[in-house]
């Protein structure tokens, strides 16, 4: 097989992967937005203060109807520990969101059989459970406590671009005095379920593009005795023990988060992974090497080790369970057929489905583009997601215009990309906090710094303490 060959015949297994998901991508995300539209965050929020099953049942509800990006959902989970919630409560929601969500669900299903897509929720179960047992032993008491205190430097270093976090509770108290009814009945709020279905697909375009492309070229590139070497068959009990602690290390080297590794656990499958070792590898989304240097950027290191121990152990036990409680219950294993080449569009069922998710995705983009604006919602510059204002895991500020961020990832690049403030003050007498850029005065001011015969005034002490550690980051050539 010539190389050009290889490289149509693996370009040609990703879109027909591609093809076969195309409604159910459109769909689960519409459903997705509209959940994420319709429900209210701030009841939630309130409610997630320690790990008891009652809450631990809330904090899995709310990631179900969170968006599924990775990156989002672990600057959320983040959010939600600075602002109170038990730190095991907020690993919960980061799993919920990205394992438990529809999208993924119907992706599972169509490529790799019915039996994988109930796997996720019995085993998103199940590995909610096992944290629920583990991680207040594990993750309690000092770790959470030293995890907290990291964050909070880490908030306070990362307010050189206004990272820290100024609240705005009033757009959520807005949204709940609204009632479900009637906003199921405007176009405002439709229009802000298209503006999060939309955000969402911007958001994770390159994990999708990459997981397809990766899946395909693997397809055709690797031998299948590749596969058949890093899984063991044969021994039972250890084969199956293997594969699911084997399916969690190629989800952290992979990079690809999100459903964007369906595809990859596609090709894993049909290269003879084992059931339960395909499962693990989904889940594993969120240990993902990418994302394990965010949780030290927002943990440290220490907590970050023990996060990366619990999640594989809970990962790996959870397909190991599913698996086996599968065989128990006789529910046959689908055969791997969706990633053989040769399967390309033809006028049958998927494609009169395709027709009619791309027909509900013009009009979903036609309320997102003919929105007005309500000033409840804001577009991440970075990523393109729509962050709801009140709970934006970040917040910079440009020459007096706001913009705000689905994670301090995109925040990072934002900073990277645009300079900051050097202007302290204004003719008005108002000033400007040189360190998130907010307007302040004089009489309002938390505290102020003498800095090279010029007086500094800032909003918080978190932007105080951090300009006074390091003043000329904050402060751009004149």
């Amino acid at each position: 097989m010539t190389l050009i060959r290889m490289l149509g015949d693996g370009l040609f297994d990703a879109f027909s992967m591609f093809w076969e998901t195309l409604w159910a991508l459109f769909l689960g995300f519409a459903l997705s937005g509209a959940i994420q539209a319709f429900v209210s965050r701030a009841r939630m929020q309130r409610a997630l203060g320690d790990h008891r099953p009652a809450t631990l049942a809330k904090a899995t509800v709310w990631g179900m109807v969170s968006s599924s990006c990775s990156y989002a959902a672990s600057a959320l989970a983040k959010t939600l520990f600075r602002r109170g919630a038990d730190f095991t409560t907020s690993l919960v929601f980061m799993i919920a969101s990205t394992n438990l969500v529809i999208e993924l669900g119907l992706v599972l299903w169509l490529l790799l059989g019915w039996q994988f897509a109930l796997a996720e929720l019995v085993g998103g179960a199940i590995m909610i459970a096992l944290l629920g047992l583990v991680g207040p032993r594990v993750l309690g008491g000092r770790m959470a406590d030293e995890a907290r205190v990291h964050l909070d430097r880490f908030e306070s270093a990362s307010a050189g671009g206004g990272g820290h976090e100024h609240h705005h509770d009033h757009g959520d108290a807005a949204h709940d005095e609204v009632p479900l009814r009637r906003r199921l009945r405007s176009r405002e709020g439709w229009a802000d379920a298209a503006g999060y279905m939309i955000s969402d697909l911007t958001m994770i375009r390159k994990e999708l593009v990459i997981g397809f492309v990766v899946a395909g070229f693997i397809t055709v590139l690797v031998p299948d005795a590749v596969w058949q070497s890093l899984f063991a068959t044969g021994h039972g009990f250890w084969s199956s023990l293997e594969n699911v602690i084997v399916g969690p290390f190629l989800a952290i080297i992979s990079f690809v988060c999100s459903v964007g590794n369906v595809p990859l656990a596609a090709t894993l499958w049909h290269g003879g992974a084992s059931f339960g070792g395909v499962v693990a590898f989904v889940f594993a989304d969120l240990i993902a090497l990418p994302l394990l240097v965010i949780y030290r950027r927002y943990f440290g290191t220490r907590v970050t080790l023990r996060i990366l121990v619990v999640f594989w152990a809970t990962m790996s036990a959870a397909g190991l369970a599913v698996e086996y409680l599968f065989k128990l219950v006789r529910i046959p294993e689908p055969a791997p057929i969706h990633t053989m080449t040769g399967h390309g569009p033809s006028w049958d069922h998927t494609t009169w489905l395709n027709l009619a998710a791309l027909v509900l995705f013009a009009v979903m983009y036609w309320l997102y583009r003919t929105a007005r604006s309500t000033g409840k919602y804001a577009k991440d510059p970075m990523c393109g997601m729509q962050v709801e204002i009140a709970n934006a895991p970040a917040r910079r500020v440009r020459d007096g215009e706001a913009f705000y961020f689905c994670s301090d990832r995109c925040a990072r690049q934002f900073d990277e990309r645009t300079p900051r403030m050097t202007m302290s003050h204004d003719p008005s007498g108002t000033h400007r906090d040189p360190v998130c850029g907010m307007t302040v005065s004089p009489e309002t001011a938390v505290g102020s710094v003498e800095h090279e015969g010029e007086t500094y005034y800032f909003c918080s002490t978190g932007c105080r303490t951090a300009f006074g550690l390091k003043p000329e980051a904050f402060l751009a050539p004149q």
